[in-house]
C-alpha cells in the first residue's frame, strides 16, 4: 500500500507541538488557551488536543503497517506477535517514565536526573533501529541490548518511591503517555487484524468504543465501569485514525483526489456534533477523558488531517515540512530526547532571566526548544540512532 506524505507530516507537526506544550510548565504568565484545562473545568486548551491527535495518528498508521507485513507474506499470528512485542516495549517505557515522576521527595534532584538519563540511554540501547547485526562492524547488537536490559534492571533495584516512613517500589501509578498508546495500539491493531478493511465493521467497533467511553460515567461494574486496560477514550481516538485510513484506501483514486479529504469531513462533523451534544452531561475534560472531549478531539484530528492531506498529497506542497520531518520519521526518539536534555541543561535554563520565561518571550523560548529537539533528532538519525519498535 502506497504511503501518503500527510501521515508523516501530520505526525511531525503533532510531535513538534507535543514537545512545545510539554515545555510550557517551565513558563509563567502565558495565555490559558495554550495550557491544559484543570480537572473539573469544562473546556480545553491547545495542550488538551495534542495527545488525542497523536493517538489518531497511531490509528492512521495501523492499516499501512499491517498491510506492509501481509505483503511480505507474514501470517496473522506473526503479525499479532509483532503487535504484542511493540506493546510490551511501550508499556515498559511508560512504566519506567511514570515511576520517575513518583520518586521519593527526599531523593536529591541529582540522583533523579541521573536515573532519568540512564533510563533513556537504556531505551535507546534496547530499541534502537539497528540496521546491521553489528554496530561499527564490531559490537554485536545483542550485547548492546543486553546492556540496556541490565541498566533497566539496575534502575529498578535502586528505585525509591513512596515516603521515608512508607517506602514503595515501582508500581503502575498510571501507564504514562507511552503506556496509554501501547494499550490502545494493542486493542485497535488486533481488532483491525480481525476486521480487515471492512468499513462497516470498523465503524461498528468505533461506535462500541464510544459507547464504552459513555458507560465509564454510568458504571455498571466497579468505579470506572468496563475498561479494556485503559479508558475507552484512548481506544476510540486510535480507531478514529484507523477509520480515516480505511476511507483513504477506498477513495484514493487520483481521478477523485478531492473526494477523500471531503469525505473525512463527514466523521469530523458527526464527532464534533456528538461532542457538543453530550457536553451538558459531562463537560469537555481531558483529565476526566469525557465522551465530549474524546469526540471533539477526534473531529479536530479528522479536519486537521484532511487539511494536511490537501496541502501535501493533493497540491504536493511538502517542502515547508522538511525542517520538522525528523519528528515524523523518528517520533519516539524525539519524544524521549527531552528526558536527557532537561537534566543536562536545566541548571543553565534556570539562569534565564524571568522575562525570557514568561509571556510572548517564554512562548518563543519553548518553540525554539521544540525545534531544537527536532533538529537534534535529525542529527541522531544521521549517526543511526533512531528508536523504533
Amino acid at each position: 500500500m502506497k504511503r501518503i506524505a500527510s501521515v508523516d507530516i501530520f505526525r511531525a507537526v503533532t510531535m513538534l507541538l507535543m514537545v512545545f506544550v510539554n515545555d510550557l510548565w517551565s513558563l509563567h504568565d502565558i495565555p490559558r488557551w495554550l495550557e491544559h484545562t484543570a480537572a473539573g473545568e469544562d473546556g480545553m486548551g491547545l495542550s488538551d488536543v495534542v495527545f488525542p491527535a497523536f493517538l489518531f495518528i497511531v490509528g492512521l498508521s495501523i492499516p499501512f503497517a499491517t498491510q506492509a507485513r501481509i505483503s511480505k507474506g507474514e501470517t496473522q499470528l506473526q503479525i499479532a506477535l509483532h503487535i504484542v512485542r511493540r506493546t510490551i516495549a511501550l508499556l515498559v517505557m511508560g512504566f519506567f517514565m511514570v515511576n520517575h515522576e513518583h520518586f521519593r521527595q527526599d531523593i536529591p534532584d541529582f540522583t533523579r536526573n541521573v536515573w532519568q538519563v540512564v533510563m533513556i540511554i537504556a531505551f535507546i540501547l534496547i530499541w534502537n533501529n539497528y540496521e546491521n547485526k553489528r554496530v561499527l562492524g564490531k559490537i554485536p547488537v545483542w550485547l548492546l541490548q543486553a546492556m540496556g536490559i541490565l541498566l533497566l534492571l539496575t534502575l529498578a533495584m535502586v528505585y525509591k518511591g513512596g515516603t521515608p516512613d512508607d517506602p514503595r517500589w515501582m508500581a503502575p501509578h498510571w501507564w504514562g503517555i507511552l503506556g496509554l498508546i501501547g494499550w490502545a495500539y494493542l486493542l485497535c491493531s488486533l481488532l483491525f487484524l480481525l476486521a480487515g478493511k471492512r468499513t462497516g465493521i470498523i465503524i461498528f467497533i468505533l461506535l462500541i468504543l464510544h459507547a464504552l467511553n459513555v458507560q465509564e460515567f454510568f458504571p455498571v461494574t466497579g468505579d470506572h465501569g468496563i475498561r479494556i486496560a485503559v479508558g475507552a477514550s484512548n481506544h476510540a481516538l486510535v480507531m478514529s485514525g484507523v477509520l480515516a485510513t480505511i476511507i483513504y484506501i477506498r477513495y484514493k483514486d487520483d481521478n477523485r483526489r478531492f473526494l477523500f479529504p471531503a469525505l473525512l469531513l463527514i466523521p469530523a462533523l458527526i464527532s464534533i456534533a456528538y461532542g457538543f451534544a453530550t457536553r451538558p452531561w459531562w463537560g469537555i475534560s481531558k483529565i476526566m477523558a469525557t465522551p465530549s472531549w474524546t469526540a471533539i478531539c477526534a473531529g479536530i484530528s479528522f479536519i486537521f488531517f484532511s487539511l494536511i492531506y490537501l496541502i501535501t498529497d493533493v497540491f504536493h506542497h511538502t517542502r515547508w515540512a522538511g525542517v520538522i520531518m525528523p519528528a515524523g520519521r523518528s517520533t519516539l526518539t524525539c519524544y524521549l530526547l527531552p528526558g536527557i536534555v532537561y537534566p543536562l541543561f536545566w541548571p543553565l535554563l534556570e539562569q534565564l532571566p524571568g522575562p525570557l520565561t514568561g509571556g510572548m518571550a517564554g512562548i518563543i523560548k519553548s518553540l525554539l526548544f521544540a525545534f531544537a529537539i527536532v533538529i537534534i533528532t535529525g542529527l541522531l538519525e544521521k549517526i543511526k540512532i533512531k528508536v523504533k519498535m
